[in-house]
């Protein structure tokens, strides 16, 4: 599960972005509330830092009530064309595994 969740979490945490703008830890926490309960807040992160510094999110620093302020992550117009591919290319794939499964049943 894990190695396939790394191919995909991207475009999860997108599609998350996708709703409304959130920081790190609202990302993680619905990620949980959603199943991925073993993943590390650490993985959730380093992926924010990545989709930010390839310009698929905007970042806006708001003041937080305890300690540093939070970097709050929202989609932009870059970031919304990768989801929308990440979306196709899924569309694609699940279909393709649902007619081998379908086919070797």
């Amino acid at each position: 599960m894990t190695e396939m969740l790394k191919g995909t979490l991207e475009g999860i945490v997108l599609a998350i972005l996708g709703a409304r703008p959130a920081y790190g830890y609202e990302i993680t926490a619905r990620l949980r509330d959603e199943g991925f309960s073993d993943l590390a807040e650490g993985t959730v992160y380093a992926l924010l830092v990545r989709i930010e510094q390839r310009g698929l999110v905007d970042v806006t620093k708001v003041p937080s009530e305890k300690g540093p302020p939070r970097k709050v992550y929202a989609l932009n117009p870059q970031g919304r064309e990768y989801l929308d591919e990440f979306w196709r290319t899924w569309s694609f794939l699940a279909g393709r595994l649902d007619q081998l499964r379908q086919e070797g049943a």
